[in-house]
């Protein structure tokens, strides 16, 4: 079936105009701190090459196209076949309205029309970029995008506030989700994994905004954290030893710290002949295992919502090996601390905190906030008796992402409950480029699960010397995983 039926192309609108009377209003004014990213003149300017790429002929050919093309054969049509048909349609109409000889200038508005017809227009350069890790659109006009754990201003510009919009429910409507004025917040994915989320007015003031957190397709291994100084070699032997041997961990940090990507190495490292019930909200973990069931929550309110909570204690009842979520942020923390008590060794998840004992209190307080009627002492005997292991990460002032500490949940003393660290950074300047030095170092500190390690085959060896680096003047051995 043919893609176009008739050469007949759409005209510029009535009163002459070639572009929203929205791009009157001026951009908001950046801080110095902000780069212009160069290199990207072809999405920089929306009257750039010489008024070939400009809005108001981009409008024209896609109004044209759209009304041209068979939509129920394109439907139909897998990705790769669409955009080639798409594209080869797009040159027609281009040669039809554009003057020859525009060379790259005509390539460029091709790719344009093509990424506005069957992807998230001028997003889709961004998500093909390897090096853009997050991108934020903070309005049609200002589009941050992420890389190497910097912010950069990224040229790239939308239409207007409802071609924003017009993108966002591009995004939702496979997942059969909508955003309006009475629901203006909404998380989804896109097909590839990368995580997303946008408001809407009421709620977001100034436009509607969108942020993309990307997938990254090549999964890294506890080998590239070593080679990036984001673990050490002795360190990454302990919790390989940690989640192998069965004990449970939580993964703490604030928002683009990484918890996400530790916890896919940690579990890396879960027996392949283990049955893994993952949770999330949404989902984002990338499991190497054979043996995998993936649950995702639901958000919302009514019979249609689905909290991890609910998914939790169904997963009680799906005979779990591991179970593991993605973050706890509520009344699931309980849920969550009661399956790591009854027999499900080996759990983990993340949640947002600044140290290691920041996580232990912040699940106690979600405890609390979630309404159950215990004993402050009762609830701290839940999180003892349930959490081995606290890993604590943070992205630093140079982008960098470290694991700054590695801590063991000891017991209670009193009302107390009592915390040793295995691991901790240790800063060591700042280099010619400007990276934080430093190195994530042994406290000297045997750690009190050492005989599960054993049991699980892994030998603990104390390195010689006596003398503890940790600056704290103390004396003791240096442990590490043999």
């Amino acid at each position: 079936m043919a893609l176009i039926e008739r050469p007949n192309f759409a005209k510029p609108p009535a009163d002459g105009s070639t572009s929203p009377a929205s791009h009157a209003r001026e951009p908001r004014p950046i801080g110095p701190h902000v780069v212009l990213e160069r290199g990207n003149e072809a999405h920089a300017s929306p009257a750039s090459a010489a008024g070939a790429g400009s809005y108001g002929m981009r409008q024209k050919l896609h109004r044209a196209l759209i009304e041209e093309i068979d939509q129920a054969a394109l439907a139909q049509m897998a990705d790769g076949e669409a955009r080639t048909f798409v594209a080869e349609a797009v040159r027609q109409l281009v040669d039809r309205e554009v003057a020859p000889g525009l060379g790259v200038i005509r390539e460029r508005l091709v790719e344009q029309l093509v990424d506005d017809v069957l992807g998230l227009g001028p997003l889709e350069p961004l998500l093909r970029d390897p090096s853009v890790s997050e991108i934020m659109v903070n309005s049609w006009s200002q589009v941050f995008v992420e890389r190497n754990g910097r912010l950069t201003l990224s040229g790239v510009l939308f239409r207007d506030d409802a071609h924003v919009v017009h993108v966002i429910e591009r995004i939702l409507a496979p997942a059969g989700r909508t955003i309006d004025e009475a629901s203006p917040m909404v998380d989804a994915r896109l097909p590839d994994g990368s995580r997303v989320n946008a408001v809407i007015p009421p709620a977001a003031v100034s436009g509607p905004t969108l942020t993309i957190r990307k997938f990254v397709a090549d999964r890294l291994t506890a080998d590239d954290l070593v080679a990036a100084g984001t673990l050490s070699e002795a360190s990454a032997r302990l919790l390989e030893a940690t989640v192998s041997a069965g004990l449970n961990v939580l993964v703490s940090g604030g928002t683009g710290s990484g918890k996400t990507t530790l916890l896919n190495i940690l579990s890396s490292w879960i027996p392949p002949d283990q049955r893994i019930i993952t949770i999330e909200d949404p989902a984002e973990l990338s499991l190497r295992q054979p043996h995998v069931v993936s649950l995702e929550a639901r958000g919302g309110s009514g019979v249609h919502a689905v909290h991890q909570s609910e998914l939790l204690k169904n997963a009680l009842r799906m005979r779990p090996d591991r179970i593991i979520v993605g973050e706890v942020r509520g009344g699931e923390a309980f849920d969550m601390l009661q399956a790591m008590n009854t027999g499900h060794e080996g759990s983990m998840s993340t949640v947002h905190a600044n140290s290691p004992r920041d996580a232990v209190r912040r699940v106690e307080n979600m405890v609390l906030m979630a309404g159950f009627e215990l004993p402050l002492r009762a609830i701290r005997e839940q999180i003892t008796s349930a959490l081995d292991v606290v890993i604590q990460v943070a992205r630093l002032r140079d982008g960098s992402r470290r694991v700054i500490a590695v801590s063991e949940v000891v017991g209670m003393e009193d009302q107390t409950v009592t915390m040793q660290d295995l691991y901790l950074f240790e800063h060591r300047g700042i280099d010619e480029d400007g990276h934080i030095r430093g190195l994530l170092k042994s406290t000297g500190l045997r750690p009190s699960f050492a005989e599960r390690l054993e049991e699980a085959g892994f030998q603990l060896a104390a390195t010689d010397g006596p003398e503890r680096d940790d600056g704290s003047g103390r004396t003791g051995e240096r442990w590490h995983v043999a």
